[in-house]
């Protein structure tokens, strides 16, 4: 059961979602890099984000490119995806 803050923020996101993608089958290589900007301008986490669209993958026409792009979007904007150096 989500709670209202996190209701709201999965809200957000779809709606992030719709107005950059539009639907899961017009979700591209393009359009993802739109919707992960967006999110991160909305303050909300680009993994999190991810991880929703991921559980359409079906329904994405050209997954693994989405994918491949979205991974290397995230490495580049999140801190998390830093490369570690011992």
């Amino acid at each position: 059961m989500f709670t209202d803050n996190e209701q709201n923020l999965q809200i957000k996101m779809e709606n992030l979602f719709k107005s950059t993608c539009g639907s899961w089958q017009n979700c591209t290589e393009s359009t993802i890099r739109d919707f992960l900007e967006q999110c991160q301008q909305n303050n909300i986490d680009s993994q999190y984000c991810m991880s929703w669209v991921e559980q359409n993958k079906t329904q994405i026409p050209d997954w693994q490119a989405v994918s491949a792009t979205s991974l290397e979007w995230i490495n580049q904007h999140s801190s998390t995806g830093s490369p570690f150096n011992e």
